[in-house]
Protein backbone atom coordinates (compact mmCIF):
# COMPACT_ATOMS: atom_id res chain seq x y z
CA UNK A 1 0.00 0.00 0.00
CA UNK A 2 1.60 3.33 -1.27
CA UNK A 3 0.75 6.32 1.14
CA UNK A 4 0.04 9.58 -0.96
CA UNK A 5 -0.52 13.29 -0.25
CA UNK A 6 -2.32 14.96 -2.62
CA UNK A 7 -2.04 19.52 -3.09
CA UNK A 8 -4.22 20.72 -4.62
CA UNK A 9 -7.01 17.74 -4.78
CA UNK A 10 -9.91 19.97 -5.58
CA UNK A 11 -8.29 20.96 -9.29
CA UNK A 12 -8.43 18.70 -12.35
CA UNK A 13 -4.84 17.02 -11.22
CA UNK A 14 -6.11 16.20 -7.88
CA UNK A 15 -9.45 14.94 -9.18
CA UNK A 16 -7.96 12.50 -11.20
CA UNK A 17 -5.35 11.43 -9.11
CA UNK A 18 -8.38 10.57 -6.57
CA UNK A 19 -10.29 8.40 -9.22
CA UNK A 20 -7.11 6.92 -9.49
CA UNK A 21 -7.45 5.77 -5.44
CA UNK A 22 -10.85 5.12 -5.95
CA UNK A 23 -10.11 2.24 -8.88
CA UNK A 24 -7.45 0.99 -6.85
CA UNK A 25 -8.05 0.81 -3.15
CA UNK A 26 -5.57 -1.80 -2.24
CA UNK A 27 -2.96 0.09 -4.10
CA UNK A 28 -3.06 3.76 -2.56
CA UNK A 29 -4.10 5.48 0.35
CA UNK A 30 -4.21 9.11 0.90
CA UNK A 31 -2.90 10.17 4.22
CA UNK A 32 -3.14 13.87 3.76
CA UNK A 33 -5.31 16.48 1.10
CA UNK A 34 -4.64 20.19 0.99
CA UNK A 35 -6.78 22.72 -1.43
CA UNK A 36 -7.54 26.54 -1.75
CA UNK A 37 -10.68 27.98 -0.28
CA UNK A 38 -13.19 27.80 -3.52
CA UNK A 39 -14.62 24.48 -3.61
CA UNK A 40 -14.61 23.50 0.62
CA UNK A 41 -17.58 21.24 -0.25
CA UNK A 42 -15.85 18.97 -2.08
CA UNK A 43 -12.63 18.85 -0.69
CA UNK A 44 -14.98 17.81 2.59
CA UNK A 45 -16.32 15.58 -0.04
CA UNK A 46 -13.13 14.00 -1.00
CA UNK A 47 -11.84 13.77 2.91
CA UNK A 48 -14.94 11.65 4.14
CA UNK A 49 -14.98 9.08 0.57
CA UNK A 50 -11.37 8.41 1.52
CA UNK A 51 -10.71 8.80 4.96
CA UNK A 52 -8.42 11.33 4.92
CA UNK A 53 -6.68 12.05 8.49
CA UNK A 54 -5.36 15.08 7.86
CA UNK A 55 -6.84 18.23 5.41
CA UNK A 56 -5.04 21.59 4.92
CA UNK A 57 -6.91 24.78 3.49
CA UNK A 58 -6.46 28.17 2.78
CA UNK A 59 -10.19 28.57 4.39
CA UNK A 60 -10.74 28.94 7.84
CA UNK A 61 -10.64 25.71 9.63
CA UNK A 62 -14.17 26.22 11.26
CA UNK A 63 -15.48 25.52 7.62
CA UNK A 64 -14.06 22.10 7.42
CA UNK A 65 -14.40 20.43 10.81
CA UNK A 66 -18.34 22.21 10.92
CA UNK A 67 -18.52 19.41 7.64
CA UNK A 68 -15.88 16.70 8.94
CA UNK A 69 -15.52 15.23 12.27
CA UNK A 70 -12.77 13.75 13.55
CA UNK A 71 -10.23 15.10 11.03
CA UNK A 72 -6.79 17.22 11.89
CA UNK A 73 -7.62 20.24 9.79
CA UNK A 74 -4.58 23.14 8.97
CA UNK A 75 -5.65 26.29 7.40
CA UNK A 76 -3.76 29.42 6.61
CA UNK A 77 -0.97 30.30 3.93
CA UNK A 78 1.30 27.41 5.04
CA UNK A 79 -1.38 24.66 4.76
CA UNK A 80 0.00 23.07 1.72
CA UNK A 81 3.34 23.05 2.65
CA UNK A 82 2.47 21.58 5.96
CA UNK A 83 0.60 18.95 4.48
CA UNK A 84 3.16 18.35 1.91
CA UNK A 85 5.49 18.08 5.20
CA UNK A 86 3.94 14.39 6.13
CA UNK A 87 5.49 11.69 6.31
CA UNK A 88 4.53 9.31 3.45
CA UNK A 89 5.62 8.03 0.16
CA UNK A 90 5.34 10.15 -2.29
CA UNK A 91 3.66 13.54 -2.58
CA UNK A 92 1.49 14.77 -5.82
CA UNK A 93 1.74 18.60 -6.25
CA UNK A 94 -1.15 19.93 -8.34
CA UNK A 95 -1.34 23.15 -7.35
CA UNK A 96 -1.56 26.01 -10.10
CA UNK A 97 0.72 29.03 -10.29
CA UNK A 98 3.72 29.69 -8.32
CA UNK A 99 2.01 29.28 -4.88
CA UNK A 100 2.76 25.78 -5.62
CA UNK A 101 6.75 26.40 -5.25
CA UNK A 102 6.99 26.74 -0.97
CA UNK A 103 4.82 23.05 -0.82
CA UNK A 104 7.23 21.26 -2.88
CA UNK A 105 10.32 22.99 -1.51
CA UNK A 106 8.69 21.54 1.71
CA UNK A 107 7.79 18.06 0.72
CA UNK A 108 11.77 17.58 -0.62
CA UNK A 109 13.16 19.02 2.46
CA UNK A 110 11.15 16.76 4.51
CA UNK A 111 12.78 13.92 2.48
CA UNK A 112 9.24 13.32 0.45
CA UNK A 113 9.17 11.94 -3.59
CA UNK A 114 7.58 14.55 -5.06
CA UNK A 115 5.32 13.76 -8.32
CA UNK A 116 5.58 17.61 -9.74
CA UNK A 117 2.34 18.24 -11.36
CA UNK A 118 3.07 21.75 -10.52
CA UNK A 119 6.03 23.81 -13.45
CA UNK A 120 6.01 26.78 -11.76
CA UNK A 121 7.84 25.26 -8.84
CA UNK A 122 10.81 24.91 -11.48
CA UNK A 123 10.37 27.98 -13.52
CA UNK A 124 10.37 29.94 -10.61
CA UNK A 125 12.34 28.05 -8.38
CA UNK A 126 14.59 25.60 -10.45
CA UNK A 127 17.18 25.89 -8.54
CA UNK A 128 16.00 25.69 -5.43
CA UNK A 129 14.21 22.65 -6.23
CA UNK A 130 17.36 20.77 -7.85
CA UNK A 131 19.26 21.61 -4.88
CA UNK A 132 17.99 18.76 -3.55
CA UNK A 133 18.13 16.49 -6.45
CA UNK A 134 16.40 15.42 -9.52
CA UNK A 135 15.98 11.88 -8.62
CA UNK A 136 13.45 12.91 -5.50
CA UNK A 137 10.86 13.98 -8.41
CA UNK A 138 8.87 12.71 -11.04
CA UNK A 139 7.20 14.56 -13.35
CA UNK A 140 3.95 14.56 -14.10
CA UNK A 141 3.44 16.82 -17.11
CA UNK A 142 2.70 15.02 -19.97
CA UNK A 143 5.38 16.00 -22.31
CA UNK A 144 8.00 15.39 -19.09
CA UNK A 145 6.79 12.06 -17.72
CA UNK A 146 7.41 11.07 -21.50
CA UNK A 147 10.60 12.44 -21.74
CA UNK A 148 11.25 10.80 -18.19
CA UNK A 149 9.66 7.32 -19.70
CA UNK A 150 11.63 7.61 -22.67
CA UNK A 151 15.53 8.62 -21.36
CA UNK A 152 15.31 5.05 -19.26
CA UNK A 153 16.17 3.31 -22.63
CA UNK A 154 19.71 5.19 -22.34
CA UNK A 155 21.74 7.43 -20.47
CA UNK A 156 21.80 11.41 -20.52
CA UNK A 157 25.30 11.24 -22.18
CA UNK A 158 23.52 9.47 -24.95
CA UNK A 159 20.69 12.08 -25.56
CA UNK A 160 21.74 14.42 -28.50
CA UNK A 161 18.25 16.20 -27.77
CA UNK A 162 14.64 16.35 -26.89
CA UNK A 163 11.58 17.17 -28.71
CA UNK A 164 8.17 18.94 -26.59
CA UNK A 165 5.13 17.90 -28.46
CA UNK A 166 2.46 20.57 -28.56
CA UNK A 167 -1.13 20.44 -29.99
CA UNK A 168 -0.56 24.25 -31.60
CA UNK A 169 -3.53 25.31 -29.09
CA UNK A 170 -7.06 26.32 -30.92
CA UNK A 171 -5.31 29.35 -32.57
CA UNK A 172 -2.84 27.61 -34.65
CA UNK A 173 -4.57 28.61 -38.17
CA UNK A 174 -5.83 31.36 -37.14
CA UNK A 175 -3.71 34.58 -38.34
CA UNK A 176 -5.85 37.14 -36.34
CA UNK A 177 -5.34 36.92 -32.53
CA UNK A 178 -6.24 40.65 -31.78
CA UNK A 179 -10.10 39.33 -31.60
CA UNK A 180 -9.67 36.39 -29.45
CA UNK A 181 -12.87 35.83 -26.79
CA UNK A 182 -12.41 34.25 -23.57
CA UNK A 183 -14.61 31.34 -24.34
CA UNK A 184 -12.31 30.78 -27.82
CA UNK A 185 -9.22 30.32 -25.59
CA UNK A 186 -11.28 27.88 -23.49
CA UNK A 187 -11.65 25.91 -26.09
CA UNK A 188 -8.54 23.44 -26.30
CA UNK A 189 -8.63 21.32 -29.31
CA UNK A 190 -7.38 18.04 -27.56
CA UNK A 191 -7.30 17.95 -23.60
CA UNK A 192 -9.47 19.05 -20.83
CA UNK A 193 -7.55 20.99 -18.64
CA UNK A 194 -8.02 23.86 -15.91
CA UNK A 195 -8.30 27.76 -17.07
CA UNK A 196 -4.95 29.32 -16.71
CA UNK A 197 -3.45 26.10 -18.15
CA UNK A 198 -6.17 26.20 -21.27
CA UNK A 199 -5.01 29.95 -21.60
CA UNK A 200 -1.29 29.25 -21.50
CA UNK A 201 -1.84 26.52 -23.95
CA UNK A 202 -3.32 28.83 -26.36
CA UNK A 203 -0.36 31.32 -26.78
CA UNK A 204 2.09 28.30 -26.31
CA UNK A 205 3.40 30.33 -22.70
CA UNK A 206 2.71 26.45 -21.43
CA UNK A 207 4.99 25.19 -23.77
CA UNK A 208 7.97 28.02 -22.62
CA UNK A 209 7.21 27.10 -19.65
CA UNK A 210 7.90 23.28 -20.11
CA UNK A 211 10.84 23.99 -22.31
CA UNK A 212 12.40 25.78 -19.13
CA UNK A 213 10.79 22.93 -16.90
CA UNK A 214 12.92 20.19 -19.18
CA UNK A 215 16.38 21.96 -18.64
CA UNK A 216 15.93 21.63 -14.97
CA UNK A 217 14.54 18.25 -14.72
CA UNK A 218 16.93 16.41 -16.98
CA UNK A 219 19.86 18.86 -17.06
CA UNK A 220 19.82 19.68 -20.46
CA UNK A 221 21.09 22.82 -22.21
CA UNK A 222 18.38 24.84 -24.01
CA UNK A 223 19.76 24.02 -27.42
CA UNK A 224 18.98 20.29 -26.87
CA UNK A 225 15.32 21.31 -26.10
CA UNK A 226 13.45 21.79 -29.06
CA UNK A 227 9.26 21.76 -29.47
CA UNK A 228 7.29 20.64 -32.52
CA UNK A 229 3.34 21.15 -33.59
CA UNK A 230 1.19 17.76 -33.26
CA UNK A 231 -2.70 18.75 -33.25
CA UNK A 232 -2.91 15.20 -32.16
CA UNK A 233 -1.60 15.00 -28.80
CA UNK A 234 -0.76 11.60 -28.83
CA UNK A 235 2.96 11.30 -28.99
CA UNK A 236 3.68 13.25 -25.91
CA UNK A 237 7.08 13.71 -26.60
CA UNK A 238 10.45 12.23 -28.04
CA UNK A 239 14.31 11.67 -27.15
CA UNK A 240 16.47 11.59 -29.98
CA UNK A 241 19.69 10.01 -29.15
CA UNK A 242 22.86 10.53 -30.19
CA UNK A 243 23.01 6.98 -32.39
CA UNK A 244 20.12 9.13 -34.39
CA UNK A 245 17.39 6.85 -33.06
CA UNK A 246 14.10 8.71 -31.33
CA UNK A 247 12.28 7.08 -28.78
CA UNK A 248 8.47 8.53 -28.71
CA UNK A 249 5.61 7.99 -25.78
CA UNK A 250 2.17 7.99 -27.27
CA UNK A 251 -0.97 7.66 -25.30
CA UNK A 252 -4.31 8.81 -25.53
CA UNK A 253 -4.79 12.76 -24.16
CA UNK A 254 -5.84 11.76 -20.71
CA UNK A 255 -3.87 12.83 -17.52
CA UNK A 256 -4.55 9.88 -15.88
CA UNK A 257 -1.78 7.87 -17.56
CA UNK A 258 1.22 10.34 -16.28
CA UNK A 259 -0.42 11.26 -12.63
CA UNK A 260 -0.63 6.88 -11.88
CA UNK A 261 2.87 6.60 -14.08
CA UNK A 262 4.33 8.73 -11.34
CA UNK A 263 2.21 7.72 -8.48
CA UNK A 264 2.74 4.12 -8.87
CA UNK A 265 6.69 4.47 -9.86
CA UNK A 266 8.23 2.05 -10.47
CA UNK A 267 5.47 0.09 -10.70
CA UNK A 268 2.93 0.69 -13.54
CA UNK A 269 -0.51 1.23 -12.92
CA UNK A 270 -3.56 -1.15 -14.82
CA UNK A 271 -5.94 0.35 -17.10
CA UNK A 272 -5.04 3.80 -16.44
CA UNK A 273 -7.08 4.42 -19.50
CA UNK A 274 -8.03 3.17 -22.34
CA UNK A 275 -4.84 2.79 -25.06
CA UNK A 276 -4.46 3.36 -28.66
CA UNK A 277 -6.06 1.04 -31.32
CA UNK A 278 -3.51 0.35 -33.48
CA UNK A 279 -5.59 -1.94 -35.81
CA UNK A 280 -7.66 1.44 -36.90
CA UNK A 281 -5.87 3.92 -38.98
CA UNK A 282 -4.54 6.78 -37.64
CA UNK A 283 -3.35 10.40 -39.26
CA UNK A 284 -0.40 12.06 -37.07
CA UNK A 285 1.34 15.29 -38.40
CA UNK A 286 4.20 17.46 -37.03
CA UNK A 287 4.49 20.47 -37.36
CA UNK A 288 7.05 23.84 -36.81
CA UNK A 289 5.79 26.23 -34.14
CA UNK A 290 5.03 29.87 -35.81
CA UNK A 291 7.11 31.93 -33.61
CA UNK A 292 6.34 35.26 -35.00
CA UNK A 293 2.37 34.29 -34.06
CA UNK A 294 3.71 32.99 -30.91
CA UNK A 295 6.75 34.63 -29.24
CA UNK A 296 6.03 32.71 -26.09
CA UNK A 297 8.53 29.97 -26.57
CA UNK A 298 11.52 32.54 -27.55
CA UNK A 299 10.88 34.62 -25.04
CA UNK A 300 11.11 31.51 -22.41
CA UNK A 301 14.38 30.76 -24.03
CA UNK A 302 15.68 33.93 -23.61
CA UNK A 303 14.75 33.85 -19.76
CA UNK A 304 16.22 30.82 -19.51
CA UNK A 305 19.52 31.79 -20.96
CA UNK A 306 20.03 34.64 -18.87
CA UNK A 307 18.86 32.53 -15.50
CA UNK A 308 18.62 33.09 -12.01
CA UNK A 309 15.31 35.38 -11.32
CA UNK A 310 14.58 36.03 -15.27
CA UNK A 311 12.13 33.21 -15.47
CA UNK A 312 10.37 33.50 -12.22
CA UNK A 313 9.54 37.22 -13.76
CA UNK A 314 8.29 35.59 -16.98
CA UNK A 315 5.86 33.15 -14.98
CA UNK A 316 4.65 35.77 -12.31
CA UNK A 317 3.81 38.48 -15.76
CA UNK A 318 2.28 35.88 -17.09
CA UNK A 319 -0.24 34.89 -14.00
CA UNK A 320 -1.26 38.48 -13.49
CA UNK A 321 -1.89 38.85 -17.71
CA UNK A 322 -3.95 35.63 -17.83
CA UNK A 323 -5.80 36.55 -14.96
CA UNK A 324 -6.84 40.21 -16.42
CA UNK A 325 -7.56 38.13 -19.90
CA UNK A 326 -10.05 36.10 -17.93
CA UNK A 327 -11.74 38.55 -15.93
CA UNK A 328 -12.29 40.49 -19.49
CA UNK A 329 -9.97 43.30 -18.88
CA UNK A 330 -7.59 42.97 -21.42
CA UNK A 331 -7.02 41.37 -24.79
CA UNK A 332 -5.56 38.01 -25.84
CA UNK A 333 -2.54 39.57 -27.41
CA UNK A 334 -1.76 41.59 -24.41
CA UNK A 335 -0.59 38.96 -22.73
CA UNK A 336 2.59 38.12 -24.08
CA UNK A 337 3.27 41.24 -24.57
CA UNK A 338 2.81 42.68 -21.29
CA UNK A 339 5.32 39.70 -20.49
CA UNK A 340 7.80 41.43 -22.92
CA UNK A 341 7.60 44.68 -21.40
CA UNK A 342 7.81 43.44 -17.92
CA UNK A 343 11.06 41.93 -18.55
CA UNK A 344 12.42 44.84 -20.30
CA UNK A 345 11.37 46.76 -17.65
CA UNK A 346 13.14 44.85 -14.97
CA UNK A 347 14.32 41.64 -16.08
CA UNK A 348 17.86 43.00 -16.20
CA UNK A 349 17.49 43.92 -12.28
CA UNK A 350 16.85 39.91 -11.45
CA UNK A 351 19.48 38.22 -9.40
CA UNK A 352 21.96 35.61 -10.83
CA UNK A 353 21.95 33.26 -8.24
CA UNK A 354 18.06 32.44 -6.17
CA UNK A 355 19.64 32.31 -2.33
CA UNK A 356 16.25 31.25 -1.16
CA UNK A 357 12.20 31.58 -1.23
CA UNK A 358 12.07 34.71 0.14
CA UNK A 359 14.26 35.50 -3.58
CA UNK A 360 11.53 34.66 -5.54
CA UNK A 361 8.94 36.02 -3.67
CA UNK A 362 10.79 39.15 -4.11
CA UNK A 363 11.09 38.84 -7.56
CA UNK A 364 7.45 37.76 -8.35
CA UNK A 365 6.18 40.90 -6.31
CA UNK A 366 8.31 42.93 -7.63
CA UNK A 367 7.15 41.48 -11.69
CA UNK A 368 3.52 41.33 -11.00
CA UNK A 369 3.20 44.89 -9.57
CA UNK A 370 5.02 46.02 -12.74
CA UNK A 371 3.00 43.63 -14.84
CA UNK A 372 -0.29 45.34 -13.40
CA UNK A 373 1.16 48.88 -13.86
CA UNK A 374 1.50 48.06 -17.47
CA UNK A 375 -1.54 46.37 -18.26
CA UNK A 376 -3.84 49.31 -15.89
CA UNK A 377 -5.31 46.85 -13.85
Amino acid sequence: MREIVILGSTGSIGVQALEIVAANPGKFKVVGLSAGSNNLELLIAQAKKFNVPIVGTTADTSAIKDGIAGVHVIDGATAAAQIASLPCDIVLNGINGSIGLEPTLAALAAGNLVALANKESLVAGGDLVMAYGRDRIIPVDSEHSALYQCMLAGKLSDVKKVILTASGGPFKDRSDLSTVTIAEALTHPTWSMGNVVTVNSATLVNKGLEIIEAHYLFDLPYEKIEAVVHPQSVIHSMVEFKDGSTLAQASPPNMKGPIGYALGFPERTSDLMVAIDWKAKHEWRFEPINNEKFPAIDLARRCGDLGGGTTAIFNAANEVAVAAFLEGRIKFTAIVDSIETVLQKIGAGAPIKLRDLKDVSAIENDARRVARETLGV
